[in-house]
């Protein structure tokens, strides 16, 4: 009789689940929660075969199911959870049954949350951001290049394949990191992305609770952070709402037919962002837009469903108390729905009063770009709640002045009138600005590899108002491919592999002029570190003139002038012009060169060069 009784009872162990007969729950997310949150609310997806035939239970003091919600496909239960504000961490079980049997039975845990989780703050214009393509910057474990049960395997020879960079890697690299000057690292997507080929960069999510484990685990991202917030460097998330990979799990099963736009089947985005903010705007052009797929590897969720909506925004809250996150970085924000993006960072920003969120909305328009950020007053009623963008009309205006010739309407005055524009913003100075990134040339590239041009550009970016971000090879003139292949422009770091000729963590085989562009940007970003003005002042700008542009940043703690000058001659600076910013001022020190300037009339900048005076 008990071998009969065993034959008939299977007991499954995973993880957290145990499950008798024929029933178990393949999914359960998220798999564990926080006490002490400011919303009470938590709704779990479970999946599993005919999981919704049961009915969940549980005892535990403090938490009790509020709702249960069953879809098209049997295999999905959502159960929405109460954790009362008085809560306390602990574990229990909740039991799925069917009659008055346990069906299946799942361990769950509500934790303690780390001591001023709540309050912690995200970046802000004190930082620096490193970017980083985690795959092309340090492979600091081998012997996860390849992973069992994941499909693509690494090959280096190959641009757009994976090449081994890993989170290990990065911890590795902590050092020389903080040592250059950098306050935040914000790394290209981490979770796994299980797609057959060209999975490296990590934009094709396969599962949004879990660590691609060529990268590493969900335990050494947490180290990563913990480790880079001791050398004073916070961690920013790379998050996607609009898409998921094709090879997600729930693609094979998904909840119901609305759970992916257009029903699941692919139809082409349009990618004609200007769409939402046109007044004449056909609806069907915005449909094709906001529900197209950005390719067929990337199906379009469809955030309109109210079980995907409350997926994206636990999960975002999750990995922010899991791994203590500064901040995140939205992909392609434009894309989603616009009601769930003012909803998403709404409960994010009610979660986390202090922490930062930046978007990507690549637009070269300024008034486009600043419709989605928090405060704006815009024509049609839309408020937003995201509080940074990422500044593309900024940069793009910096590059044409950088690289065209000082006529009317062109070159610096550009630069000039796009930053005119910021009246157009709620928060100008809460933008990140750049001079590249993973998506685009590199900036030595742009300038059509003019050195000088360069410097003028790292200067400009460190020195503006907003939030700085350097990509990872911008501070050893890094090249990108002129066939415009991204796998090459996402090069692999100098140094990161085993084997490198060149170095760029010791200098090893770098030219002079590298070293020399490393040590430029090191030397103004840790400047830049202890420079309030820079961080909180105000701006005052000069209208250009004769190829030079000039700038003050200044408050109560000091003044800056930035000075940029294209003339392949140097030029005589008048002072008298700047007499509101220099009045009773006599001397300024370059914070590159280390020369004192005195401010008494004139004063000669070199030809083809920036300055940063420190006002006294």
């Amino acid at each position: 009789m008990k071998r009969l009784l065993l034959a008939i009872v299977t007991v499954l162990f995973l993880g957290n689940i145990t499950a008798f007969a024929k029933n178990k729950i393949d999914h359960l997310e998220p798999a564990f929660w926080w006490v002490g949150m400011k919303s009470p609310k938590l709704q779990l997806l479970v999946h599993g075969e005919n999981i919704s035939d049961l009915k969940p239970e549980l005892n535990y003091a403090g938490v009790s199911i509020d709702k249960v919600s069953r879809v098209s496909n049997p295999n999905y239960l959502f159960v929405d959870l109460l954790i009362e504000k008085d809560t306390k961490a602990g574990e229990f079980d909740i039991l799925f049954k069917k009659g008055k049997k346990t069906a299946v039975s799942y361990k769950y845990q509500l934790l303690e949350r780390e001591e001023g989780s709540a309050e912690r703050i995200g970046f802000t214009p004190k930082d620096v951001m490193y970017l980083i393509t985690p795959d092309r910057f340090v492979n600091g474990n081998a012997e996860n290049d390849n992973v069992a049960g994941l499909k693509e395997q690494v090959d280096r020879s190959d641009s757009n394949g994976r090449h081994g960079g890993d989170i290990q890697g990065m911890i590795n690299s902590l050092d020389y990191i903080a040592d250059m000057g950098f306050t935040a690292i914000w790394v290209n997507p981490l979770l796994e992305n299980d797609q057959e080929k060209y999975s490296y960069h990590g934009y094709s999510t396969t599962d949004y609770y879990k660590i691609d484990g060529r990268y590493g685990s969900n335990e050494e991202y947490q180290k990563l952070s913990r480790l880079a917030k001791e050398k004073g460097v916070g961690l920013i998330m790379d998050v996607i709402l609009n898409h998921c990979g094709s090879e997600h799990w729930w693609m094979k099963d998904v909840p119901s037919v609305d759970w992916i736009n257009n029903k699941g089947e692919f139809m082409q985005c349009t990618h004609k962002r200007s769409t939402i903010q046109d007044s004449y705007a056909s609806k069907e052009d915005l449909k094709q837009f906001a529900d197209g797929w950005f390719v067929k590897t990337m199906p379009d969720l469809n955030q309109r469903n109210e079980f995907m909506a409350t997926y994206l925004i636990q999960n975002a809250i999750w990995w922010i108390e899991y791994a203590g996150l500064s901040g995140i970085r939205v992909d392609t924000y434009p894309y989603s729905d616009a009601e769930f993006l003012a909803e998403w960072t709404g409960r994010v920003m009610e979660e986390y009063p202090n922490f930062n969120i930046v978007g990507e909305e690549w637009s070269t328009n300024p008034a486009i770009v600043s419709y989605w950020q928090k405060g704006k007053v815009n024509h049609d009623g839309y408020r937003s709640n995201l509080p940074s963008l990422m500044d593309f009309p900024l940069q793009n205006a910096m590059v044409e002045a950088l690289t065209k010739e000082e006529t009317w309407g062109t070159g610096w005055i550009k630069l000039y009138e796009m930053l005119a524009n910021d009246f157009l913003y709620f928060d100008p100075g809460n933008l990140v600005i750049f001079p590249d990134n993973h998506d685009m040339a590199r900036i030595f590239d742009q300038v059509e590899r003019d050195y000088d041009l360069y410097k003028m550009a790292i200067v400009y970016t460190l020195t503006m108002r907003g939030i700085p971000q350097i990509y990872y090879g911008t501070e050893i003139l890094a090249k990108s491919d002129a066939g415009g292949d991204h796998g090459k422009l996402r090069t692999d770091f100098p140094g990161g592999w085993e084997g490198d000729q060149i170095n760029a963590f010791t200098g090893e085989g770098l030219s002079d002029q590298e070293k020399d562009a490393q040590a430029f940007m090191k030397r103004i970003l840790n400047w830049r570190k202890t420079s309030d003005v820079i961080h909180n002042g105000k701006l005052m700008h000069y209208a250009p003139e004769l190829g030079i542009y000039s700038y003050f940043r200044y408050s109560d703690a000091g003044k800056v002038m930035v000075i940029l000058n294209k003339n392949k001659e140097a030029a005589q600076i008048k002072t008298a012009r700047y007499h509101e910013m220099l009045n009773g001022n006599e001397t300024g020190k370059d914070i590159i060169s280390g020369k004192t300037y005195s401010l008494n009339g004139s004063f000669e900048v070199p030809a083809r060069s920036a300055l940063i005076l420190e006002i006294n």
